[in-house]
């Protein structure tokens, strides 16, 4: 949720509304320091507005709660019990995000994880909990049930001396602690000699303990960096002119699949799902939220997916990869995010995007570049009064040194700089939008100042070192001087977002994802600043694919660039998938109206788009296309016949209500009643939808998934083969969907075992993900290993497929 919770906004609408015509026309004309001087006025202690805030805020539960972490273990051991170890994971993950750092009980949560972990096959991980669980105080009555588990995972990764030696630290000490008569401790020594004799046979057979390395190095891609742009291939130069503002072009002829740049995000936060960390009543019992979000697994601070998160020491909904991520985000601004997690979560990613650029720029800068905007409005406005006409203003630029956000070398970096002079917009936002933004930033500035944070804002000595008397004794209704220099920035940088904030997105597996085939799609992960990337203007048909790996983002050419050719992005409406005018008002966010050669094309032909024509409807008599707006008529003169759109859009409802039935039996594993259900909706749709329709496609698809799932993999691929017509024509022979999809044929093919067909489906496959996604990607890898499978069977097998 980019922007403030619903009922955030209404509140300050309803404050704005109450402002006299007078102060409302003062604040849309006041520069940003005395806008929100005035809009921290309004938001004082006691206020209905902070009231009404601290309400909502009740609602996001970010802080740690035993009962919570008692009920999502006990959830935990009941997924475990019946073989849901995935799910178990996750859920030992929450409970312990709960718990006290150092607490027994938090070492229950890292040990029982373990198991889930090792029953998993993720052995090193699975390590790793063993030695959180010990570190946390796990109790010595429990002690040797983890260590055996320990030696079991050494045994496995190959290491057995390491295993021999957790053994003979078993064996003291049982030793240590008598004699052990119980079923339990006698299956404990039972376990033990089982892995003893592992150990043993593994001695003797050195060769079998020796652990093959799946993972090889490979060659980096070739790069040759621009001396002018960081991160940007030297084939790109930075041009600036009023019509287009600040643009990247090739300055030589540029392939497919070429490498443009590699960025780091400045700043990214990770996108909250709707109802996280909700706590359910349910007869007036407390249950706590069982469905899994980005929170539980992606890294909070580097993206990366997780398999057993460290949570933080001091809120429950931080979660990390690693110690040393969970350490470097404390240090770099979660200790002062920390107790803003429900405030945060409430205002929303913007605002948090916001306050977390400041903190990883430092008071320092943030403060020079404040100041230096003061005092470019200021001679912005003495230029203009001096000349008749803006226009007549002098223009500098020389090369890219005069460039807003290049340094005095000319360079432009991937720094708060660049970030800073990203462009706000500020004139072009809706009053009421940009109240919102102020109220919002002064909320959390002030609630900064209260909890005795703000030391930790400006860098100074940590909040835990005597910073809270400080606090208590700020009772006035302003800022400090430096929260407000803060705070201008932050309200700056999230009317930037709106224009210039850059999603991160992953393809995420749908369903449980142990099938034969997988089905992915792509996610919003994260909300990020890019401010090399944000150089790219749009395009509706866009020369260049983008892709993440954590917070970095690479970009490609997806098709030949001259020499001269300006780099486009695509923001998110592309010609492949909307009508121009659904394009054109879905990019009126972004303040402009695209000229792009597509949109161009489209406007001055008059007709139909391709899009329009594909997604359209067909008549329920005789199948021929139907045209019109609000009643359509049959184009087939000798049918004629009429039906509102309204009628056919709510049958097209119907049939996608209808879908979701089908998937939802397969999700509970009755397959054959899902392909019943999906070929009635074919019949059905082919009487109102035309045959390139995408739903027709989507159609395919997912019969294609249920007859994988039965392992019927020809009637699979024959499905797949009609998606992909459907996919080609409407987004392209290359494009990254394209991709996708002969990616999933492959899988089946493979799974067919039709050598042939594979071998060929995986050539056209990787030749497209290559381009969109680089040679090293994780598909590109999983199709290489494919095709060396294929290619090591027998010859006798090979020339009978």
């Amino acid at each position: 949720m980019a922007l403030p919770v619903e009922e955030w906004r209404r509140c300050a609408a309803r404050c704005r509304a109450a402002l006299g015509p007078a102060l409302r026309e003062r604040l849309e004309a006041a520069p940003p320091g005395e806008a929100l001087r005035v809009a921290c006025g309004l938001l004082r202690p006691g206020a209905e507005e902070a009231a009404a805030l601290q309400r909502l805020c009740r609602r996001a539960r970010t802080g740690k709660e035993p009962a919570a972490a008692r009920w999502y273990r006990e959830e935990g051991n009941r997924r475990f019990g019946g073989c849901c170890y995935g799910d178990a994971a996750l859920l030992y993950s929450r409970a312990a995000s709960h718990e006290l750092p150092g607490s027994p009980e938090a070492s229950l949560c890292f040990a029982n994880r373990s198991a889930a972990l090792f029953h998993l096959g993720h052995f090193e991980v699975c390590l790793e909990d063993i030695a959180r669980a010990q570190s946390h105080g796990y109790p010595d009555r429990l002690l040797p049930k983890v260590l055996l588990r320990k030696a079991e995972c050494l045994l496995c990764l190959g290491r057995v001396q390491d295993a021999a030696d957790t053994l003979a630290a078993v064996e003291n000490k049982i030793a240590l602690d008598g004699i052990m008569t119980s079923p339990a401790h006698q299956t404990l020594l039972k376990k033990l000699n089982q892995l003893k004799l592992k150990v043993l046979e593994r001695e003797s057979c050195p060769e079998a303990a020796r652990e093959t390395c799946g993972d090889t190095q490979r060659e980096p891609e070739i790069w040759e960096e621009n001396d002018s742009i960081s991160g940007a291939s030297s084939s790109l130069s930075l041009k600036f002119n009023t019509e287009k503002g600040r643009h990247l072009v090739a300055s030589r002829d540029i392939l497919p699949g070429q490498n443009l740049l590699k960025e780091e995000a400045f700043v990214s936060v990770l996108c909250p799902e709707e109802g996280e960390s909700c706590l359910l009543q349910d007869s007036g019992e407390m249950v706590w939220d069982t469905r899994f979000t980005n929170a539980d697994l992606y890294c909070h601070r580097c993206l990366k997916q997780l398999l057993a998160s460290v949570p933080c020491r001091g809120c429950s909904y931080a979660k990390y990869c690693s110690q040393n991520c969970a350490d470097t985000a404390w240090e770099q601004y979660h200790r002062t995010e920390c107790s803003l997690g429900a405030l945060l979560l409430t205002l929303g990613v913007f605002c948090h995007v916001a306050l977390r650029t400041v903190l990883l720029a430092g008071f320092s800068e943030v403060s020079r570049l404040v100041e230096q905007s003061h005092d470019d409005d200021e001679d912005l406005h003495n230029t203009k009064a001096r000349c008749k006409h803006p226009s007549e203003a002098p223009d500098t630029r020389t090369g890219t040194r005069g460039i807003p956000g290049c340094n005095d070398n000319g360079q432009y970096q991937s720094s708060y700089r660049a970030v800073f002079n990203l462009l706000p917009h500020a004139e072009k936002h809706s009053p009421e939008h940009k109240f919102l933004c102020m109220l919002s930033v002064v909320a959390i500035c002030r609630k900064l100042q209260e909890a005795g944070l703000e030391a930790a804002v400006l860098n100074q000595e940590s909040s835990e070192k005597g910073s809270g008397t400080k606090a208590c004794e700020k009772t006035s209704d302003e800022l400090s001087p430096e929260l407000q220099i803060m705070a201008e920035a932050m309200l700056r940088h999230v009317l930037q977002l709106q224009c210039n904030a850059q999603a991160i997105t992953v393809m995420r597996e749908l369903g449980s994802g142990d099938g034969a085939v997988v089905n992915k799609k792509p996610v919003r992960l994260a909300t990020a600043f890019f401010p090399v990337l944000s150089l790219l203007n749009h395009s509706c048909s866009p020369n260049i694919s983008v892709s993440f790996s954590g917070t970095a983002a690479t970009v490609r050419a997806s098709q030949p660039i001259s020499s001269g050719q300006e780099i486009f992005h695509c923001y998110g409406p592309h010609r492949c998938r909307m009508k121009v005018a659904e394009r054109q008002q879905l990019l009126s966010q972004y303040f402009f109206e695209c000229h792009c050669q597509a949109c161009l094309e489209e406007l001055e032909s008059g007709d139909k788009s391709v899009v329009s024509v594909r997604n359209s409807f067909c008549c329920p008599s005789c199948q021929a296309s139907m045209q019109g707006e609000d009643v359509l008529c049959c184009s087939n003169e000798a049918c004629a016949r009429s039906v509102s759109r309204e009628s056919l859009s709510r049958h097209l409802r119907d049939l996608q209500r209808q879908i979701k039935k089908a998937l939802e039996l397969l999700r509970d594993s009755r397959a054959d009643e899902a392909i019943k259900m999906l070929l009635k909706c074919q019949m059905d749709a082919r009487n109102f939808l035309s045959p390139e329709h995408l739903l027709m496609g989507e159609m395919e698809d997912h019969l294609a998934q249920v007859y994988a799932t039965l392992g019927k993999w020809q009637e699979a691929a024959r499905h797949l083969e009609r998606s992909i017509q459907i996919v080609e024509t409407h987004h392209g022979p290359s494009s990254v969907e394209m991709g996708h999809e002969l990616f999933k044929l492959a899988q089946i093919l493979f799974n067919g075992f039709a050598v042939s067909e594979a071998l060929s489906t995986i050539q056209r496959a990787e030749k497209i993900l290559t381009v969109h996604c680089g040679p090293q990607s994780t598909q590109i890898r999983e199709l290489q290993e494919m095709k060396t499978c294929l290619l090591e069977l027998p010859r006798s097998i090979l020339q009978r497929t």
